[in-house]
C-alpha cells in the first residue's frame, strides 16, 4: 500500500518533500505530459508495425533536417543520462533517489523524440508526435519565460536543450507542410483531367521547407508579373493535392460514407463530409492558431518585465538583452505561425470551395425533375458562384472564433498576473461588452441574410431580363423590366443601409471596451491596493486589454459569419440530398448483348412530371420500336409528343411499367440548345474528328452553305446560347451534332420547325432518310407531308395515343388523323448572311491604374465631402487616444495628482474619442450607400440602353458577374477598406511619432522600414493586381458553363456526355482556384516581410531604451513607447493589407465602369418629335434604298431594299434561311440602325422618332417565343393594361383558354423560368395572345406558327385574318403555305429584294417565288399530296 501514492505525494517526494506549484512541480508536470505522449506513440508504433508486418515496407526517403534534429535530441539524451548515471554513482544519500530518476527519464524521454523523428509514420503516428513535439516546445518555452520574468534561474542544461525544442516546432511545422511525393507505382488516384506539363506547376511542390516558410517560391511569379503584365497562362498550375478533382474524389467518399451512416434525416451532412475529410489538415492550422494566440499574450508579460527593468537603480545589460531577444522571438513566433496560420486556412477552404462546386455540378447532372423544380438554373449558379464559394474562407473563420476565445481568456490570466484581485471589478464592464455585442452580430446577421435573399430575388430576375433581352426591347418593355431590378435592389438596399448603419455602433463598443475597462481596472486596483498605479502596471495594463479588444469585437462578427456559412452550407444540403434521376428508370441493354431487333420497348407506361400530382403526363403507353424503323409522333398542342421522348430518356418520372432501350441514343430538342464555342466544336461533341463522317453530317444538315459563307468556316464562334446563330442554323446544327455521334437511336423532338420548307425537305431526305437510313429514329413532328415515309405513326392526344399504325391504315381509320391531314390539305389550298457576331474577348485593364479607380469611386458617388468628413474625424479620434496615453504617461510622474484625476480625465478624453469614431464610421457607411446607388443605376440604365449588338456579342455571364460579385465589393467592401486604410495610415504615423518623440534616432530605421515596405508593397501589387484582374475574367466563364450545363442537362445525359462536361468543369474549376491560391500566397508573402522590417523598428527601439544612460528616458514614457511599439507591426500590416485590399477591390470598379459607358441606343422618347397618338392609322410601310449593316465597318446585311407595303395588306417574307428576313425585322424595330436609306411608317421617318414611340405601336409574335417566371396573366399582360376580360377573350382567341380554364388556379396559374412547364407551341400561343390584346395596326410574325401543327396553324391563321382584318400584316414564314393567300409576297435572298410581287402572279412566271414553292411541292408529292385528291403539282 506504501506504493500507491497520491497525486499530491508523488510531486512532494519527485521536489525533495515541497509541493509549492512551482518550478519542480511545473517541470514534473510537463515530464509526465511527454510521459502520456512517449506511450501513445509506442503503443501506435507497435500496433503499425504489426498490421504492416506481412507487408512489403515503401522505402522511406531520408530527410536531411529530421536526421540533424533526431542527431540534437539524441545529445541531449545522452546528457541526461550522463548526469543522471553521475547522479546514481556519487549520491552519497541512497534515500533520495529522484535526481538520478528525474534525468534518466528525461534522457528516455530525448531518447523517444529522436526515434520519433526517424521512423516511418501512419496518419495518426504523424498526428501523436506532432502533437507532442508542438506540446513540448511551448511547455518548456512557457516554464523558462515564467522563470526570467520572476527572475530565477534556468538551468544550463535546460538552456542547451531549449533550441532544440525549437527545432522540433520546426519539424512539427514541416510534418503538415511538406507533403511526401507519391511513388511512381503507387499513385493515390488516377488524374481525371490528365497530365500537365511539368512547367506550368506551382513551385510550392518542389520547393525546400526555408522557400515555404518565408513564402519564397513564389518569388519567380513575382519577377514575371513585375516584368510584365500577368496572363492567365503564366500563372503556374496548382498542386495535385490542391485539385478540385482530388478534392471532390475525397468528398464523394466521405459523403456517401455520411450518408449511410444516417438513416433517417440528411441535415447536416455537408458539414458532417467536410469535417470528415478536413478534419487532418486543419489540426496543423489549428497549431498555428494557437502559437499565434500565445505570442500574442506574451507580448504584455515582456512590456511588464521591461519596464520593470528600466525601473530599477542597477544596469543589467544582459537581462536587458534577454529582453529583447524573449520580445523578438515571440514576435517572429507570431509573424511566422500567423502568416501560415492564414494562409494554409484559406488553402484548406479553397480545396472545400472547389469540392462543394465540383458536387453541386455533378449534382446538376443527375438531378430529377422534381428537384430542377425546386432549383431553378439561377439558384443552382447561386449554390456555385456564392454559397460554395463563400466557403474559401469557412477554415479561417472557425479557427479565428475558437483561437480569439482562448485569446480573450488568456489576457484575463494576465491581467489576474499582474495585478491581482484588482482586475475582478474589470470582468464586470467585459462581460457588458461582449455580451451587448452579441445583439448587434444578431441584426447584423439578420440583415444579411434578408439581403441574400433579395440578391438571389434581383439575380433571378436579371438572368432572366438579359436572356430574354430581344424580346424586351421589341416589345418595348425596358422600362417595365428596369423597374423590377430596381424594386428587387431597392430591397436589397434597404437592408444594406440596416446593416451598414448599425456597423458604427459594433465600432464604438470595439474602442470604448478597452476604456471603460481599463478605467474600472485602474479604478479597482487604486481601491484594493493590489498593484501600485506605475508605468508597469497601466502601460502592461493597456497592451493587455489591446490584445483583448480583437476577441472582443471578432467573435461576435466570427459567430455571425459562420452563422451566414452555415445557411450556405444547408442550402448546399438541401440541393445535394434531393431528388436523382432513378437508375431503374430505364433498363438499357448493350448493343452487343442484345439478341433482339427491338431497339425501344415501353410496356404499360405510365408517366408524370409531378410525382406527387394524381394527373398522368403519358397514361398507357405501349411502344415497341424495332432497328431501323422510323416513327413519326403528331398530334395537336400539349398532347404528350415531347413528354413521350423524355419518357424513353428516362427524364420523366414513371410512375408504372418498364422502359427498355438497347443501344446508344441522340436527341434533339425542341428548343435548340448550344454551347459557347465553335460550329466544329458543338458538332463534334467531344468526339475526335473524322472527316468524312463529319463532311457528311454536315451535308445532311445542309450547312454546308452557311459555313462556307463564315469567314472563319466552321471555326466561327457561336455565343452564349447560340445568339449570334438564327433559329434554322442553331436547330442544323444540332441535328448535326446528333448525325456526327452516330448512335443507334435517335430521338427528334421537331427538329424542322425553325427552317423553311425547302431546307426541311432537304433535312428529311437528306438527314433522317438518308444519312440515318439504317438507325431507329423516333420524329416528333407538325409536318404532316413527311408522314408517308415514315414506317409508323402515332397519333397522341392528352397524353394518350390514340392511334398507332402506317400512314394509309390511318387514313382508312379516319377519325383524328384523317382530321389533321384534312387540316393540312386546307393550308394548301389556300392558295443569306446571318448576324452572325462574334462574342468578343472580355476587357480587362492592364497595368497600374493608379488612383484613377479610387477617384472614379468617389466621384460618381459625389462623396468628396464625406471622405473629408470622414478623415477629420479619424484624425481628432487619433489625436484624442494618443493625449489620453499622453495624460497617463505623464500624469503618474507627479505624485500630487490622485488616483481620481488621472483615472477621470484618462476616461474623459477616451469616451469623446468615441463619438469622432462613430462619426467616422458613419461617414464611411454614407459613401458607400451613396456609392451603391450611383454605381447600380449608372450600371443597369446602361444595360438597359444598351443596344442588341451588344448583347449579341456579350455574354450573359460576363454582365452576371458584375451585377452579382462585382456590387457585393462594391456595396460591403470597399466604402469600410477606404476609411480603414485612412484610419490604419494616421495610426501608424502617430505610432512612429509617439516613438520619435521619446528617443528621435528610431526615426532613421522607421523611415526606412516605411521607404522599403512602399517598395515591397509596389513589387507585389505588380502581380497582385493582374491575379485579380484576370479571376474576374475566369470567374465568368465558370458560372456560364455551369448554367450552360443546367440548361441543356437533357442533352448531356441522352448523349453520355455527363463525364466529359464534369472534367470540363473540373478544369475551370482548378484554374479559378488557381488564381485565388496564388493571391493569398502572395498576400502572406508580402506581410510577411513588412513584418520583419517593423519588427526591425521594434528591435531599434527597444536597444535604444536599454543602451541609453539609466535614467534618460523616464520608465513611465518607457512603457508608453514600447506599448505603441508592440502595436507598430500590425498597424502597418492592416495599412498594407487593406491598401492592397483596396488597390484589388478597385478593379470592380474599373469592371463595372466598363459597363456604365456602353454605346447606347437612341432616345426611348423623343419630345420634338412625339408622333401622334393615333399613329399609326394606316399602316403603310414605304422602304427607301434600306441598307444595313451590323458593325460599322462590317459587310452590308441589307443590301438597298426598296418597296412599299399597304395599308391593311398581309406581306408574306420568304428566304432560305440566312436570306435576311428577321435582319429586316431588325431594321423595322430598329433594332440595328439603318446604315442608309429610310423606313416611313404612314409616311412618318421612323428613325425621327423615339424607339418607345415606336416599337409601343408595332406588334411581334417573335421566332423563340418567350415566357418570363410568374403567371399566365404577368405573361399575357406584362404591362397591367387589360382587365381579366380582355385577358380570356385572347386567350380563347388563340385556342388556350381550354388549357388554362382547366388549371387550380387559372390566369394565376404558375409560369416557371424561361416557361419551362409549358410546351414550347403553347409559348407560341402565349405570344400570340399578348398581341391580340395590343391589337395595334403593324403585325409581324416572325416564324410564328413553326412550333405548332398545321391544324392549330390553319385555326390561328383564319384569327389573324379575323381580327387583323384591316391592319398590316407582315409574316416570315418557312411553310409556303402560310404566305401563299398573302397580297403580296417578298422574296429576299443574301439581302437582296429579288421579287415583291402578288403571289398569283409570281406563280404564273418563272420566278424566285415559283421555285421556292415547287420544292414545297415537290417535298410534299411523296408523301401526303397524293392523297390530296383534285390537288396536284
Amino acid at each position: 500500500m506504501a506504493l500507491l501514492w497520491t497525486l499530491p505525494e508523488a510531486f512532494s517526494w519527485i521536489c525533495d518533500g515541497e509541493l509549492d506549484f512551482g518550478t519542480c512541480t511545473q517541470s514534473s508536470v510537463i515530464d509526465g505530459a511527454n510521459l502520456l505522449f512517449l506511450c501513445s506513440f509506442y503503443i501506435l508504433w507497435i500496433a503499425n508495425s504489426l498490421r504492416k508486418r506481412n507487408t512489403n515496407g515503401n522505402s522511406t526517403r531520408k530527410d536531411l533536417v529530421l536526421i540533424v534534429v533526431a542527431v540534437c535530441c539524441a545529445f541531449s539524451s545522452l546528457a541526461h543520462f550522463g548526469i543522471a548515471l553521475q547522479s546514481l554513482l556519487l549520491q552519497a544519500d541512497i534515500n533520495r533517489p529522484q535526481s538520478w530518476l528525474l534525468h534518466f527519464v528525461r534522457g528516455l524521454i530525448w531518447m523517444s523524440l529522436a526515434v520519433s523523428l526517424l521512423v516511418a509514420k501512419s496518419k495518426w503516428m504523424r498526428t501523436i508526435v506532432t502533437l507532442w513535439w508542438v506540446a513540448y516546445c511551448l511547455l518548456v518555452t512557457a516554464l523558462n519565460i515564467w522563470l526570467l520574468l520572476r527572475g530565477l534561474g534556468v538551468g544550463v542544461l535546460d538552456i542547451v536543450t531549449w533550441p532544440v525544442n525549437f527545432l522540433l516546432l520546426f519539424c512539427a511545422f514541416r510534418n503538415y507542410v511538406v507533403v511526401p511525393k507519391p511513388n511512381s507505382d503507387d499513385k493515390l488516384y488516377e488524374p481525371l483531367l490528365g497530365a500537365k506539363p511539368d512547367e506550368s506547376w506551382s513551385q510550392l511542390g518542389c520547393a525546400s521547407c526555408l522557400s515555404k516558410l518565408t513564402f519564397s517560391w513564389i518569388n519567380p511569379l513575382l519577377r514575371l508579373g513585375y516584368s510584365k503584365p500577368l496572363e492567365l497562362e503564366d500563372i503556374p498550375s496548382l498542386v495535385s493535392e490542391d485539385e478540385a478533382d482530388l478534392a471532390y474524389k475525397k468528398f464523394a467518399i466521405a459523403w456517401d460514407s455520411v450518408v449511410s451512416e444516417q438513416k433517417g434525416s440528411q441535415s447536416y451532412s455537408v458539414i458532417k463530409t467536410i469535417a470528415k475529410v478536413y478534419f487532418q489538415e486543419n489540426i496543423f492550422i489549428g497549431l498555428c492558431a494557437l502559437s499565434r494566440t500565445i505570442s500574442v499574450i506574451v507580448s504584455p508579460l515582456l512590456l511588464y518585465w521591461f519596464v520593470n527593468y528600466s525601473n530599477g537603480e542597477q544596469e543589467n545589460l544582459s537581462e536587458g538583452f534577454t529582453i529583447i531577444g524573449c520580445m523578438m522571438l515571440a514576435k517572429l513566433v507570431e509573424s511566422f505561425s500567423q502568416r501560415h496560420y492564414f494562409f494554409d486556412s484559406r488553402r484548406s477552404g479553397m480545396r472545400m470551395r472547389s469540392a462543394l462546386m465540383v458536387a453541386v455540378y455533378k449534382k446538376q447532372l443527375k438531378i430529377s425533375n422534381t428537384g430542377r423544380k425546386r432549383h431553378s438554373t439561377g439558384e443552382i449558379v447561386n449554390y456555385i458562384a456564392v454559397d460554395a464559394y463563400r466557403m474559401g474562407e469557412f477554415p479561417w473563420w472557425f479557427h479565428s472564433t475558437w483561437s480569439l476565445t482562448l485569446q480573450l481568456f488568456l489576457s484575463i490570466g494576465v491581467l489576474f498576473t499582474v495585478i491581482g484581485i484588482g482586475a475582478l471589478p474589470g470582468l464586470i464592464p467585459l462581460l457588458i461588452c461582449g455580451l451587448l455585442n452579441v445583439p448587434i452580430a444578431k441584426i447584423l446577421q439578420n440583415c444579411q441574410s434578408q439581403f441574400m435573399n433579395a440578391q438571389d430575388e434581383r439575380l433571378r430576375s436579371t438572368s432572366e431580363i438579359l436572356n430574354s433581352m430581344k424580346i424586351i426591347k421589341l416589345q418595348s418593355w425596358e422600362e417595365k423590366f428596369r423597374n423590377l431590378i430596381e424594386s428587387r435592389r431597392a430591397t436589397e438596399m434597404k437592408w444594406l443601409a440596416e446593416a451598414q448603419f448599425k456597423r458604427p455602433y459594433g465600432t464604438v463598443l470595439y474602442w470604448m471596451s478597452p476604456t471603460i475597462i481599463s478605467s474600472v481596472i485602474f479604478l479597482g486596483c487604486a481601491l484594493l491596493q493590489s498593484a501600485p498605479l506605475n508605468a508597469s502596471t497601466i502601460f502592461t495594463v493597456l497592451a493587455t486589454l489591446r490584445a483583448m479588444g480583437e476577441p472582443v469585437r471578432m467573435i461576435p462578427e466570427a459567430l455571425s459569419i459562420l452563422i451566414q456559412m452555415m445557411v450556405s452550407f444547408d442550402r448546399i444540403n438541401a440541393f445535394l440530398v434531393d431528388d436523382e434521376l432513378k437508375s431503374d428508370r430505364i433498363r438499357e441493354v448493350p448493343v452487343e448483348d442484345s439478341s433482339s431487333t427491338t431497339s425501344i420497348q415501353i410496356l404499360s407506361g405510365n408517366f408524370a412530371w409531378d410525382v406527387e400530382s394524381a394527373i398522368l403526363t403519358l397514361k398507357d403507353i405501349y411502344l415497341e420500336a424495332k432497328c431501323g424503323q422510323k416513327i413519326a409522333v403528331c398530334g395537336p398542342v400539349g398532347a404528350g409528343k415531347s413528354s413521350l421522348l423524355c419518357a424513353i430518356l428516362g427524364e420523366i418520372p414513371k410512375t408504372t411499367g418498364t422502359v427498355k432501350i438497347c443501344g446508344s441514343t441522340a436527341y434533339v430538342s425542341q428548343t435548340s440548345w448550344i454551347q459557347s464555342g465553335t460550329i466544329r466544336d458543338n458538332i463534334l461533341y467531344g468526339k475526335p474528328m473524322d472527316e468524312a463522317r463529319y463532311r457528311k453530317a454536315i451535308k445532311a444538315c445542309a450547312l454546308d452553305k452557311d459555313i462556307s459563307s463564315f469567314s472563319h468556316g466552321d471555326l466561327t464562334e457561336i455565343g452564349q446560347r447560340g445568339l449570334n446563330m438564327s433559329g434554322g442554323q442553331k436547330q442544323r446544327i444540332q441535328l448535326a451534332r446528333a448525325v456526327y455521334n452516330d448512335a443507334d437511336i435517335y430521338l427528334l423532338d421537331d427538329p424542322f420547325s425553325a427552317v423553311d420548307a425547302h431546307t426541311a425537305a432537304i433535312l428529311f431526305n437528306d438527314c433522317v432518310m438518308g444519312a440515318l437510313e439504317n438507325k431507329m429514329v423516333i420524329l416528333v413532328t407538325h409536318q404532316v407531308e413527311f408522314l408517308s415515309d415514315m414506317d409508323r405513326i402515332l397519333l397522341m392526344e392528352k397524353g394518350r395515343v390514340t392511334q398507332s399504325g402506317s400512314y394509309q391504315e390511318l387514313l382508312i381509320a379516319g377519325t383524328a388523323f384523317e382530321q389533321l391531314v384534312n387540316a393540312h390539305k386546307e393550308v394548301l389550298t389556300t392558295f443569306g448572311p446571318s448576324n452572325s457576331e462574334i462574342p468578343e474577348e472580355e476587357e480587362k485593364e492592364i497595368g497600374d491604374a493608379g488612383w484613377k479607380p479610387f477617384w472614379d469611386y468617389i466621384m460618381v458617388s459625389k462623396g468628396l465631402t464625406l471622405l473629408f468628413l470622414g478623415l477629420t474625424t479619424q484624425l481628432a479620434f487619433v489625436a484624442l487616444q494618443a493625449a489620453s496615453t499622453y495624460w497617463l504617461a505623464l500624469a503618474i510622474q507627479f505624485p500630487d495628482i490622485s488616483s481620481g484625476t488621472l483615472i477621470g480625465v484618462f476616461t474623459g478624453i477616451s469616451s469623446l474619442s468615441a463619438v469622432f469614431v462613430y462619426l467616422r464610421s458613419f461617414f464611411a457607411a454614407h459613401l458607400g450607400l451613396k456609392a451603391s446607388k450611383a454605381f447600380f443605376s449608372g450600371f443597369t440604365d446602361s444595360i438597359f440602353k444598351a443596344p442588341m449588338l451588344f448583347f449579341d456579342s456579350t455574354p450573359v455571364g460576363r454582365i452576371l458577374t458584375r451585377a452579382s460579385s462585382d456590387f457585393s465589393v462594391l456595396d460591403f467592401d470597399i466604402p469600410f477598406s477606404i476609411i480603414f486604410v485612412i484610419a490604419a495610415g494616421v495610426e501608424l504615423l502617430t505610432t512612429i511619432g509617439i516613438m520619435a518623440s521619446v528617443t528621435w534616432q528610431v526615426l532613421i530605421v522607421a523611415t526606412f522600414a516605411m521607404v522599403a515596405g512602399k517598395y515591397i508593397q509596389a513589387y507585389y501589387l505588380a502581380s497582385a493586381r493582374e491575379l485579380i484582374r484576370i479571376n474576374g475574367t475566369t470567374k465568368a466563364p465558370l458560372m456560364n458553363y455551369a448554367a450552360e450545363t443546367s440548361l441543356g442537362v437533357v442533352t448531356i445525359r441522352a448523349f453520355n456526355e455527363v463525364d466529359r462536361f464534369f472534367c470540363n468543369f473540373v478544369k475551370l474549376v482548378d484554374a479559378d482556384a488557381k488564381l485565388l491560391f496564388h493571391s493569398n500566397a502572395l498576400m502572406e508573402w508580402l506581410v510577411l516581410r513588412i513584418e520583419a522590417l517593423q519588427n526591425l523598428t521594434l528591435l531599434t527601439a527597444s536597444l535604444l531604451l536599454i543602451l541609453l544612460p539609466k535614467g534618460y528616458v523616464p520608465p513611465e514614457l518607457v512603457g508608453l513607447s514600447l506599448s505603441y511599439a508592440f502595436t507598430l507591426t500590425g498597424t502597418h500590416v492592416f495599412v498594407i493589407r487593406w491598401y492592397c485590399n483596396l488597390s484589388n477591390y478597385s478593379i470592380s470598379v474599373e469592371r463595372i465602369k466598363q459597363f456604365m459607358h456602353i454605346s447606347s441606343e437612341p432616345a426611348a422618347v423623343v419630345e420634338n418629335h412625339r408622333p401622334p397618338s393615333s399613329w399609326p392609322s394606316k399602316g403603310r410601310i414605304e422602304l427607301q434604298e434600306l441598307k444595313l449593316r451590323y458593325r460599322p465597318n462590317a459587310p452590308l446585311v441589307l443590301k438597298g431594299i426598296t418597296c412599299t407595303v399597304k395599308e391593311g395588306s398581309r406581306v408574306g417574307v420568304v428566304g432560305r434561311t440566312g436570306s435576311g428576313k428577321t435582319t429586316l425585322i431588325s431594321a423595322l424595330f430598329r433594332l440595328v440602325e439603318p446604315a442608309s436609306g429610310k423606313i416611313y411608317i404612314d409616311g412618318l421617318d421612323i428613325t425621327s422618332i423615339g424607339l418607345k414611340d415606336l416599337r409601343m405601336k408595332l406588334s411581334i409574335i417573335p421566332q423563340e417565343p418567350t415566357l418570363f417566371r410568374g403567371s399566365v396573366r404577368t405573361n399575357m399582360d406584362p404591362l397591367g393594361l387589360y382587365s381579366d376580360h380582355d385577358i380570356w377573350m385572347a386567350l380563347e382567341k388563340c385556342q388556350l383558354k381550354a388549357t388554362i380554364s382547366s388549371l387550380p388556379n387559372q390566369l394565376d396559374s404558375s409560369v416557371s423560368d424561361e416557361g419551362e412547364n409549358w410546351s414550347a407551341g403553347q409559348r407560341q400561343l402565349f405570344c400570340l395572345g399578348r398581341v391580340l390584346l395590343r391589337r395595334n395596326r403593324v403585325l409581324v410574325l416572325d416564324e410564328a406558327t413553326a412550333s405548332i401543327d398545321s391544324a392549330t396553324d390553319a385555326v390561328l391563321q383564319r384569327i389573324i385574318r379575323q381580327e387583323f382584318s384591316d391592319c398590316t400584316v407582315i409574316t416570315v414564314a418557312h411553310r409556303v403555305p402560310t404566305v401563299i393567300d398573302s397580297d403580296m409576297v417578298m422574296v429576299l435572298s443574301y439581302g437582296n429584294l429579288v421579287e415583291y410581287e402578288e403571289p398569283t402572279r409570281l406563280m404564273e412566271t418563272n420566278s424566285y417565288f415559283s421555285k421556292l414553292v415547287a420544292e414545297y411541292w415537290s417535298s410534299c408529292r411523296r408523301s401526303s399530296y397524293h392523297s390530296f385528291g383534285k390537288y396536284h403539282c
